[in-house]
């Protein structure tokens, strides 16, 4: 049998969105191009009987956003299948035709809703604010970007433009030559999250206060259309963000999804009731301590979104997802408050659809040896059937490792859980990477993470461990690093380092080695900037100073407000709980990997790092990736997160 690679990322493919209708679902396939360095999703049909697939639209490289149409008849679209490669809405018949281009924006399509019952779909678009031209304008020069704004860029976007007018339009299908008209035109981005079936009024995100920068968060507003007026309709719980919509037949009440910012960017969310007529807010999880939805860390899954809750009565009964000990589970809640877990298994839910029965669903879900699969969900019974399997002849001629739980005791006799992936072939004395994850508030888990399979394919053990402050473990587990960045964090990882040690005494202890991208590259410095125990370190779109990355990072000031309770009156403890403060201790061998184009973790932030280490006399290596952003490792460059694999291992073979 062969072992998983790093180029292995080129043969597997991811399912996702699925989409029932009838007797069949459509979910979209994406696969990694290596000729083309490029990602192609595709719509596929999946029979539920006889589990026959059908290709649904091949056109453009990227195909997400999946819905059936108001009225049934089609399957819709976003799509890059545009002479300017730019998002445009697409329909195709559900009973099969030709893909019809139904929107023609200058700047594409990001978001849009059909009304129910009908041949009207509202849309979300841009444009750019009429100027008189200037002479210079002509000229095909570069020219100066000037900013206002306290948020002027966005990690992933780059530079944001202060001359866009954000707009919600609609057009009707059943007369495509009809100019699409303009409901909702504003200075700002909108999410548009439902239109009433009347029309009467749509509900969208905005900020709590677009006047003042420093007012952060925002939550629903209903935009009446007559008077064009928008309110907070969540205003009974002041600050709180709310951002998911559900809907009950009649209007009458509400599912929303969201938190009261109890603890700022940590807080777990719920899932609320709005009563429409009574403007009553009300959490109907409230003894629910693990937060609604998704937040499972990998770099496998791609388009993955959708909802996080459904109807099972309406009205009455629904059922939502939640991250919980590293998994996805389901749990049914009813609107008189309270849930209970209906679905608990090792497993990631990457996407849900229910059947019209209620009792079943079409889910794509993935595991730690199981990149991605389509299958049939039994809601009593929790059986899974499988639809499909697209990496069914991979696996065939490869194997993984098996990756074995463990939960272990760290400060204040907390329980901290992990996973330990062991080298595909038995060795004994094998090394062994700390891998730490980002966020901090997301959690590894029940899903398949390519590079860590590619590591123990070279014959490396992996240690993925879930320290305080991650995700999936309660909201006082989630909270406890605010303010305390480096403390008991750290100790959890060292302790859990000293457990996996114990428990696996194939593990050579003098090749052990850490690495992680993020909080998880933050940690990384901060661990070599204050033990000597590793024998080389890998640090990724790191965060070496907090003082300028408050000042570069598109979310600095708000990111260090609420997670380390400081901001620039307080440069000194800022300063003490930057790894760049420590450097003087440092003596492991330091590669700093950094995307060109990161403005989450700005690369002058991996700069730092490589230059304190330079000024220390450690060995070091500073490697920086174009085109790139905070996210390479997951959605970057396919040749680039190749490149970025190779550097990795290959600093892990020069330090054996």
């Amino acid at each position: 049998m062969n072992k998983l690679t790093n180029q292995s990322l080129f043969e597997l493919k991811s399912t996702t969105q699925p989409v029932v209708a009838g007797n069949a679902a459509f979910y979209v396939e994406t696969e990694i191009r290596e000729e083309d360095n490029q990602y192609f999703s595709s719509i596929y049909r999946v029979d539920l009987k006889t589990k026959a697939r059908t290709l649904f639209g091949d056109s453009g490289s990227m195909n997400t956003q999946i819905k059936v149409s108001g009225d049934k008849k089609s399957l819709t679209y976003l799509s890059n299948h545009t002479k300017d490669d730019k998002m445009q809405l697409f329909a195709i018949p559900l009973d099969g035709g030709a893909a019809k281009q139904l929107t023609f924006e200058e700047n594409g399509v990001s978001n849009y809703h059909w009304l129910e019952n009908s041949q009207t779909v509202y849309y979300q678009t841009n444009i750019k604010k009429e100027e008189e031209e200037k002479e210079e304008d002509k000229k095909d020069y570069p020219t100066k970007r000037a900013f206002t704004k306290l948020n002027y860029k966005a990690d992933g976007s780059g530079p944001l433009p202060e001359d866009r007018l954000y707009q919600i339009k609609k057009i009707t299908t059943e007369e495509p030559e009809t100019e699409p008209e303009l409901i909702v035109e504003e200075n700002r981005s909108l999410t548009l999250l439902y239109v009433a079936k009347d029309e009467s009024y749509l509900l969208y995100f905005d900020r709590f206060d677009p006047e003042d920068e420093w007012v952060y968060g925002g939550s629903i507003f209903k935009y009446d259309v007559e008077s064009k007026q928008a309110a907070l309709i969540t205003e009974q719980i002041p600050g709180g963000i709310f951002g998911e919509v559900l809907p009950s037949e009649n209007e009458k009440y509400f599912l929303f999804t969201g938190n009261d910012f109890g603890y700022k960017f940590v807080t777990n969310n719920h899932v609320y009731g709005y009563d429409a007529q009574r403007k009553a807010l009300t959490n109907l999880t409230p003894d629910l301590d693990y937060g609604v939805g998704d937040s499972l860390s990998g770099d496998f899954q791609q388009n993955v979104g959708g909802p996080n809750m459904w109807w099972l009565e309406d009205g009455e009964r629904f059922l939502f997802k939640a991250t919980e000990h590293g998994k996805i589970t389901l749990y049914r809640g009813s609107v008189e408050g309270g849930c209970k877990k209906i679905f608990d298994q090792n497993i990631h839910i990457t996407g849900l659809d229910l059947l019209e029965n209620k009792s079943q669903a079409v889910i794509t879900y993935s595991t730690l040896t199981i990149p991605s699969r389509v299958a049939l969900l039994d809601l009593e019974t929790e059986e899974i059937t499988d639809l499909y399997d697209p990496n069914e002849k991979f696996f065939q001629e490869h194997q993984v490792s098996k990756p074995e739980r463990f939960w272990f005791k760290s400060v204040h006799d907390w329980d901290i859980q992990g996973w330990y992936v062991p080298p595909v072939e038995a060795i004994e004395k094998h090394p062994v990477v700390l891998y730490i994850h980002g966020g901090p508030q997301v959690s590894y888990g029940e899903t398949f993470f390519h590079e860590m399979q590619a590591l123990a394919g070279a014959g490396y053990g992996i240690i993925l461990l879930n320290p305080r402050g991650g995700s999936g473990y309660g909201q006082e587990f989630v909270a406890s690093i605010l303010n305390n960045y480096g403390d008991e964090d750290y100790q959890d990882l060292l302790n859990g380092i000293d457990y996996v040690l114990e428990k696996y005494p194939s593990i050579d202890p003098d090749r052990v080695y850490v690495a992680g991208g993020s909080y998880g590259g933050f940690m990384t410095n901060w661990i070599i900037t204050h033990t000597n125990r590793f024998k080389a370190a890998v640090t990724q779109r790191s965060i070496s100073n907090w003082v300028s990355f408050y000042g570069t990072s598109d979310v600095g000031p708000s990111f260090v407000e609420f997670q380390l309770g400081r901001d620039l009156t307080d440069v000194e403890g800022l300063w003490k709980m930057s790894p760049l403060a420590h450097a003087e201790n440092a003596q492991t061998p330091l590669l700093v990997l950094h995307g060109e184009e990161d403005y989450r973790c700005p690369q002058e932030q991996g700069e730092q790092m490589y230059r304190a280490m330079k000024k220390q006399r450690v060995e070091t290596r500073l490697v920086t990736f174009p085109q790139s952003s905070h996210g390479l490792s997951r959605e970057g460059l396919p040749n680039l997160r190749m490149e970025r694999l190779e550097e990795i291992v290959d600093w892990f073979e020069t330090h054996k």
